[in-house]
């Protein structure tokens, strides 16, 4: 029997602009007796200000908290932070990687996608974006890279809840669902979310999907009535397109959109892989990020992707199970996206 490989170490992108509160997230992480063992790599680690008293050993870059975490700084290059992580004795429960508020999250996603030796040992497990209740609406209006931050991410950190009104609030979720409907939202006041809602989503585990995102699952179905998922009362904002009249102002973001295609016959692996990566090389440029969960001909495991622009990665994740649905969705976020492009394009892959 082939010697089992070691599961990848789940990385989590934290991105969000200045001042949203991921200072506040990234101390718990490395302070709270969580009981887990997170290396986090920030961009300047004086930013952070951690407690003095809680950091046990240092090296010039690395410092081991008292709670087992590691943080680190990028000076550089993260590939090489990266390498020098996954060689320490002791491995990791999860990496968190800091991106500067003002920066564009998809470079530091890509090197998850690019490295060899980080992708055998690395997968991106999600993208989580801290965002301002208060500011946002401004930040979207003035800052480029607010939006991206959005769009990009798989989890979004609503902070700063309590100082905002309830109408402002219900402003800001609209817009937000304008560029991303996809994400899982949280609302919190000063970062207070289980760390287990932003850290090892595994976002393509279906038996856990439902509970992740049921707005990824629901995306299309326009009369579900989303008993499933009552507890969350606050997810049920649906994709622009329906306007189901829950007294939200839709925002249809002028430059962004969301595409989400299904289907439940199966694909042809053959027609749907070279059509993916000739879309991503030609149009990658527009699509920011772009994941699926695939049914295809005559194969009994489900094929899960992710994609970050132009790189993407993908492999088979598991069988699908008795009495599972077997059907490909895939959701592609971006600017200005060829909508009718895509949707004939994955048509054409579907087995007549």
């Amino acid at each position: 029997m082939p010697e089992a490989t070691s599961p990848k170490i789940p990385v989590t992108v934290l991105t969000g602009y200045l001042g949203a509160g991921k200072t506040t997230l990234l101390n718990r992480i490395l302070s709270e007796n969580h009981g887990k063992k997170y290396a986090v790599i920030v961009n300047e680690f004086g930013e952070i200000g951690i407690d003095n008293d809680l950091i046990i050993g240092a090296d010039e870059e690395v410092f081991e908290m008292n709670n087992g975490c590691i943080c680190c700084t990028v000076r550089g290059d993260l590939v090489r932070i990266m390498d020098g992580l996954m060689k320490r004795k002791g491995k990791f429960d999860a990496i968190i990687v800091e991106t500067t508020g003002l920066a564009d999250p998809a470079p530091v996603a890509q090197t998850f996608f690019v490295d060899e030796d980080v992708q055998k040992n690395a997968r991106l497990d999600a993208v989580v974006t801290v965002a301002d209740a208060k500011w946002l609406s401004d930040r979207l209006k003035d800052a480029p890279e607010a939006k991206n931050q959005i769009a990009f991410a798989d989890v979004i950190v609503l902070n700063k809840t309590d100082l905002v009104t309830k109408p402002e609030l219900a402003e800001v979720e609209a817009r937000i669902r304008g560029i991303n409907p996809y994400a899982k939202l949280h609302r919190t006041e000063r970062c207070s979310v289980a760390l287990a809602d932003v850290l090892d989503r595994g976002a393509f585990d279906l038996d856990r999907i439902l509970d992740i995102e049921p707005d990824f699952l629901a995306a299309d179905d326009h009369d579900h009535d989303h008993d499933h998922d009552h507890h969350h009362g606050h997810d049920h904002h649906h994709h622009h397109d329906h306007g189901h009249g829950h007294g939200l102002k839709h925002y249809h973001d002028e430059d962004m959109q969301s595409l989400s295609l299904k289907t439940d016959k199966p694909l042809d692996p053959n027609v749907f892989m070279p059509w993916l990566q000739n879309l991503v090389q030609v149009e990658g440029g527009k699509i920011l990020r772009s994941k699926g969960i695939l049914a295809f001909h005559d194969d009994d495991d489900r094929y899960v992707f992710q994609g970050v622009h132009m790189m993407l990665e993908g492999n088979h994740q598991r069988k699908w199970k008795e009495g599972e649905p077997r059907e490909s969705r895939l959701v592609f976020i971006g600017r200005e996206l060829p909508e009718e492009l895509i949707r004939t394009g994955f048509e054409s892959c579907i087995v007549s």
